[in-house]
């Protein structure tokens, strides 16, 4: 499963000023189930691309399975359903931070749909088109631009699969037509469930347009079955205009309840600690514009390996030792240097000249080049891949509606207000906040209301049981104010536990949704604890209170206990505070 990610800007400027971002060769990133016996199909653990989940547990399977084809894929799921086990879907990436792709216990089965990863039909009148589950995002929009076809909106991160970023409601950014969510474009879907014996423990069920349960099906979390084909409304092909203009953020609460309004695919990002907002202005324009520009973001791209784990070194002695100045001045030099480079986008393909970029929605809509590069031995990678001890961090997303988010930026502003420095570690200052708008659905578990979506990444220790960031009150502050005190959505495919506890009350079609999963697996199998803990079944918590938890995010903290007092830092109004005296 996945979320991405959605991942778009978030990244872009984590790397420490004084290595070289390079294209060409690539260590792709490693598959996330790993098995020793059978084979390669038995004897499994299972992970994220990041290599590790919040809570840095194992999580481990009893045997993967990689159907081919639809058939193969019920007779998978057919088995594990006789048997009872439990089962989970895991796709190319599995860039999930929660635990959606693990089964949990020894005896459970993994579905990997690396191999259902083909285009099934295209029909360009209709302008429709059917693709396996398993098929990359990436390969999707090349497919639909070489049909003279677009989908209209996708995330920004080009490693999802299509199974993975519809089940976690994955998004760009807009709140025009239908909005920026991939699921809203879903006009049909064939779907694997368990079954009675007597029609041989497995189904296919196939939900069109109007079907009841296609709305609890788009968004899933993985917990109906597995998918198997989706149908997508497509656009005829087009073209967009980019601009980045860097403003300054006196005007930023209004801005955001206007700016997506006012441009199709508008979004910002917003560097708190240095008072500045980088708005994009990106529109539609006809496909006879002059352009052929590309979206190649710079984080995004193959990276020397030995520059990763310097990137690294560098963020961890700033941890430990740097002061919010020296902080903030690393941010500057980063920043500055992202904005000479236009941020990865070249107007050709190869340079950047200027703004407006234009090019076709296939070659703007994505990016994440790294991962389709040939295998070069390690010496280069994904800045994100576990087997380099490069970037490491956390990544949290939630909306709030459109019409409360003013209230919040302006809350948000005088939380740094109070001390701006903080905001250059507590967050990461290179990167700041992404801010994106999604349209309300229909979907289940979709937004109830159109709502402006923000994005935080920030540091995280590799040490066993987390260790304390600095300035990590700052993002708990910002987590709080969103989920509780202005009723936001956490993103199904992002956050750490303690951002789930209760969400699923905030979703008017919550028991619609979990009527139809009562329906397609009645005994569960598709279900593990923490996804009965996300949806309120059974009762239970997806967090985990105990020694520390906080640190990891995987509680809210009521106790010193939950942060590390022996390090410094105390419970203070929800948060782990570093307390007067310690570094």
């Amino acid at each position: 499963m996945e979320g991405g990610t959605g991942t778009s800007l978030l990244a872009v400027l984590l790397l420490a000023a004084g290595f070289l971002l390079h294209g060409g060769s690539s260590s792709p990133p490693p598959e996330p189930v790993i098995c020793t016996r059978g084979g390669g199909t038995s004897n499994c653990t299972v992970t994220n691309t990041y290599g590790s989940f919040p809570d840095r547990t194992i999580c481990r399977a009893a045997n993967v399975a990689y159907p081919r084809t639809e058939q193969e894929l019920l007779a998978a799921v057919a088995s594990a359903a006789s048997a009872k086990h439990k089962v989970k879907v895991a796709t190319r990436h599995s860039h999930s931070l929660p635990k959606l792709a693990c089964p949990g216990g020894r005896d459970g089965t993994i579905i990997s749909t690396v191999r259902l990863n083909r285009t099934v039909r295209v029909d360009a009148a209709a302008r429709l088109m059917t693709v396996e589950s398993g098929m990359v995002l990436w390969d999707l929009i090349e497919a639909t631009g070489a049909a003279g076809l677009s989908l209209p909106h996708s995330p920004y991160w080009r490693g999802l699969t299509i199974g993975g970023l519809l089940a976690t409601g994955a998004h760009g950014s807009s709140l025009w037509g239908k909005g920026s969510a991939v699921h809203e474009y879903v006009v049909g879907m064939r779907i694997v469930t368990p079954a009675p014996a007597s029609q041989g423990f497995a189904v296919v069920r196939e939900l069109g347009a109007d079907h009841p349960a296609l709305d609890a099906a788009m968004v899933s979390l993985g917990v109906l079955g597995v998918v198997s084909q989706v149908t997508l409304a497509m656009q005829p092909l087009f073209k967009r205009s980019v601009t980045f203009v860097k403003r300054g953020d006196a005007d930023l609460p209004p801005q955001v309840a206007a700016w997506g309004r006012l441009h199709e695919f508008g979004d910002m990002t917003w560097l708190p600690q240095e008072g500045q907002v980088l708005y994009r202005q990106d529109d539609r324009v006809d496909v006879s514009s002059p352009g052929d520009g590309l979206n190649d973001l710079l984080f995004f791209r193959s990276s020397p390996t030995r520059g990763l784990v310097a990137a690294r070194a560098a963020e961890e002695r700033l941890q430990e030792n740097g002061t919010d100045a020296a902080r903030c001045a690393a941010v500057r030099t980063d920043v500055a240097a992202a904005e000479r480079q236009g941020y990865g986008y070249t107007n050709d393909g190869v340079s950047f000249t200027g703004y407006p970029v234009v090019g076709y929605q296939h070659r703007i809509q994505t990016f994440g080049s790294c991962i389709d590069s040939p295998e070069d031995g390690l010496r280069s990678a994904c800045a994100w891949d576990p087997r380099v001890r490069g970037p490491f961090f956390y990544n949290s997303a939630f909306s709030v509606a459109l019409s409360r988010a003013p209230a919040f930026v302006a809350d948000m502003q005088r939380l740094r207000d109070l001390d701006p420095g903080a905001f250059c570690a507590g967050l990461d200052g290179r990167v700041g906040v992404l801010i994106r708008y999604v349209r309300a659905s229909s979907a289940c578990l979709g937004k109830a209301d159109d709502s402006v979506d923000f994005d935080l990444i920030y540091y995280r220790s590799r040490s066993a049981g987390g260790k304390p960031r600095a300035h990590a009150d700052v993002v708990d502050e910002i987590e709080q104010m969103a989920l509780r005190k202005y009723g936001g959505l956490p993103h199904w495919g992002k956050n750490r536990n303690s951002a789930f506890d209760g969400a699923i009350a905030r979703y008017p079609k919550a028991g619609e949704f979990l009527r139809v999963k009562e329906k397609y697996d009645p005994d569960g199998l598709f279900s593990s604890e923490w996804s009965d803990q996300v949806l309120g079944v059974n009762g239970g918590s997806p967090s985990i209170v105990g020694k520390r938890c906080a640190i990891e995010g995987l509680c809210v903290c009521s106790d010193d206990s939950h942060c590390a007092p022996e390090q410094g830092t105390s419970a203070g109004q929800g948060r782990c505070t570093q307390r007067p005296g310690f570094a």
